[in-house]
């Protein structure tokens, strides 16, 4: 026995068939001293093994065992000439299977079409986040630090804090324990990609499937929460916007995209905010329809060939390119996500005299050598009111302002003294014209009152753009509609279950906000009879309401002393504002849609960055009672405020204060006396050693100045399109 050679192939048995073996090693007894010398030599028994492979399938063949043929043949074309199993698909590689499906789809991704490009990219962060952790999850230290190192160049740029967290990790431990590992692990990441680029995706997996595709499906399925949307025409998914998308390279998270609490595409980056998510929001301005454009443009120029601009000055066809060019971003809403209606003659004569405006306005630079800018102020006051006023609004052509009674009727007046027009024809039983009218129908005492939007036109031959309609607000729980034209009632809504306590309308003059007691804030359209939109959410009544610039989203405020932010399109929070200490009594949002002014009952205003939801500062001047106006500067950088405290204040936005927003004590002055920030400041340094007093108050630095009233509160403050403060109060007798 200790002759017999070692490779007598009546050892090794490849195969489960032991009859099938020793047959063999029976009647092949010539090629035993062959095999025997040849592993003696010191060589590999591959020869051995592939030779017995087909000795033993044609043996099989012979006595008719197809079946067990087969299986064997299948095994045989799996194994290398050593007799190890070959790997066939990518699952089967081990680590290495991440890193050659990974590189797979990239491939194919940078090979598709320029207009899927922008969507199919996004696939890959998450994919190659998801992969990595599965990697040192099961234990492949190695695989995951080269499958890291080979490809997180292409996420630098937009995901360095996840790859410094990330990077790191080699174990599972460091899964367990890594906080951004396990934000990934327990929660599906959401992105939105268009049917047909999804469609293409999967029928390159399928193609793929051994070649990598299976792995890539099962990270989709596992980690991803795919949302697939069709393209229709004028919406951001339609062949325009995906053709500009991607020109454009565009490197930023698309909206919603993402997990709770780790959203690269969220405005909030608090790690530690747990499973709030901050959408990105559209704060760019609407752009005009393409039609309408060219109507302006065509205007613009005719009137600067009839009035060529000065000297040294732009013309109106310039200043509106110039315009456009800053106006154009790719975060704007388009009027298809709003559904508005196609413009009109009216809205071509208002954009013209929108850009005439525009130029000719006193422009708002911000401080000079810390001096303030020297904004003018005008006050309407109004005597033997006998403190019946409730509110008032300016209409925007300038040419109007209403007052809401406690008496529930509306007074509406002219504010050049002139008798207001009507199309009622002479020697009607109504009242001839007058300086002033009466609108009665409310039931109750009313609240707000707001005029639609208009812009004073300087062309009797263009189509009016005055406005011709106002909104009230009342106790009676109704918004009524109202013609400033035949001064009667159009339309009463209704659908507030207690008293309504603001109004406000949108900037293209189709949608208008309510705020009631009831909690909620409804959106209504003109043209319907029943509101299309209700913003729940706030714990107290809804005091104040207003609309973003782009009208993309709405703001509330409420006594739960909570800001909330609204998108329109779907009605969903998008924002929440918290840091007041009072009830929120007044809302403005700034020109250029990127700040919000919220103001509260005890004399604070709060300026809020819209993009990532933080504060950005306070600022403390008012007295006690309450701010009940907040009116914008063309420019966005200078705030007007008015309220109970019988003041007009003026705020710098650029200029920051302390931290605490604390300011300085002051006293304030006699009655009608002006105040400015230097004096302000001059004061509280020479009367740094004195008590404070009663009636101090406290005066942040960014105040610019203020202009007391005698005995007026004020109920408004706006700003027109020309930077020109226009106030309105009552008289207190």
């Amino acid at each position: 026995m200790s002759g017999q050679p070692s490779g007598n192939p009546s050892g090794p048995r490849p195969t489960a068939n032991g009859v099938g073996a020793s047959g063999m090693a029976s009647s092949q007894q010539r090629t035993d001293p062959q095999v025997g010398s040849s592993t003696s030599n010191g060589q590999s028994g591959s020869m051995s093994q592939s030779n017995l492979n087909s000795i033993v399938i044609e043996y099989l063949s012979k006595k008719g065992y197809s079946k067990t043929e087969s299986m064997l043949r299948q095994e045989s074309a799996n194994q290398d000439v050593e007799g190890r199993p070959v790997n066939t698909k990518a699952e089967e590689t081990g680590g290495a299977k991440y890193g050659k499906a990974f590189g797979l789809m990239q491939s194919w991704i940078e090979e598709s079409l320029d207009i899927y490009k922008p969507d199919l990219r996004r696939l890959l962060w998450p994919i190659f986040v998801y992969s990595f952790l599965n990697l040192a999850s099961d234990f492949f230290p190695k695989d995951s630090g080269h499958f890291f190192e080979s490809f997180k160049s292409g996420f630098g740029k937009e995901h360095e804090d996840d790859l410094r967290a990330l990077q790191p990790i080699s174990m599972p431990e460091h899964v367990l324990n890594n906080d951004t590992a396990k934000i990934y692990r327990s929660n599906k990441y959401r992105i939105t990609l268009s049917q047909v680029a999804f469609l293409n995706l999967v029928q390159f997996l399928e193609s793929k499937e051994k070649d990598g595709g299976a792995v890539i499906v099962g990270v989709i399925q596992s980690y991803l929460q795919v949302i697939t949307i069709d393209r229709v025409a004028d919406d951001q998914n339609s062949l325009a916007r995906l053709l500009k998308r991607a020109r454009a390279n565009e490197d930023y998270p698309a909206e919603d995209e993402g997990i709770p609490g780790h959203n690269p595409g969220s405005a909030n980056v608090d790690r530690s905010a747990g499973s709030t998510v901050l959408t990105r929001l559209k704060l760019g301005h609407m752009p005009l329809e393409s039609d309408l454009m060219g109507d302006v443009r065509a205007e613009l120029d005719e009137e600067d060939a009839k009035n060529p601009p000065f000297t040294g000055q732009d013309s109106l066809i310039q200043h509106f390119e110039q315009r456009i060019k800053r106006e154009e971003s790719e975060d704007a809403p388009t009027r298809s996500e709003l559904q508005l209606p196609p413009s009109i003659a009216r809205d071509v004569a208002m954009e013209v005299q929108k850009v005439k405006e525009d130029r000719d306005r006193f422009k708002i630079e911000g401080r000079t050598g810390g001096v303030g800018p020297g904004v003018s102020v005008t006050m309407f006051t109004f005597h033997n009111t006998y403190d019946s006023i409730n509110c008032l609004d300016f209409s925007e052509d300038n040419m109007l302002v209403a007052a809401g009674m406690s008496e529930s009727y509306i007074r509406v007046w002219s504010l050049d003294g002139k008798a207001l027009p009507t199309t009622v024809q002479p020697g009607s039983t109504e009242q001839p014209p007058s300086a002033s009218r009466r609108l009665i129908g409310h039931s109750g005492p009313v609240y707000a009152v707001s005029f639609s939007p208009s812009i004073a036109s300087s062309n009797p031959h263009a189509p009016s753009t005055n406005s011709k309609h106002l909104l009230s607000c009342s106790a009676d729980k109704s918004v009524r509609l109202w013609s400033l034209e035949a001064w009667t009632c159009l339309v009463v809504y209704k659908g507030h279950d207690y008293p309504v306590w603001d109004v406000k309308w949108g900037p293209f003059g189709l949608y208008f906000l309510t705020g009631s007691l009831d909690r909620t804030c409804r959106l209504w359209r003109t043209d319907h009879i029943e509101d299309l939109r209700m913003f729940v959410g706030h714990d107290k009544d809804v005091d104040t309401v207003c609309f973003h610039p782009n009208s993309a989203y709405v703001f509330t405020g409420s006594s739960d002393r909570i800001v909330r932010m609204w998108a329109v399109a779907n009605g969903y929070p998008v924002r929440m504002f918290t840091g007041h200490t009072g009830n929120i009594t007044a809302l403005a949002c700034s020109p250029n849609g990127k700040m919000l002014a919220s103001a509260d009952d005890a004399g604070t205003i709060i300026l809020w960055d819209l993009g990532p939801g933080k504060l950005k500062k306070r600022m403390r001047g008012h007295g006690k009672g309450g701010i009940w106006s907040l009116s914008w500067s063309v420019e966005s950088t200078v705030l007007a405020s008015g309220g109970a405290d019988g003041t007009v204040r003026l705020w710098d936005i650029a200029i920051g204060n302390d931290a605490s927003g604390q300011g300085r004590v002051i006293g304030e002055g006699g009655v009608g006396q002006k105040i400015d920030g230097n004096a302000a400041q001059m004061q509280a340094v020479a009367g740094a050693g004195t008590k404070k007093k009663g009636k101090d108050v406290v005066v942040t630095s960014d105040q610019i100045s203020a202009f007391p009233t005698k005995k007026s509160p004020v109920y408004k403050v706006r700003f027109t399109r020309q930077n020109l403060v226009v106030a309105g109060g009552a008289f207190l007798s």
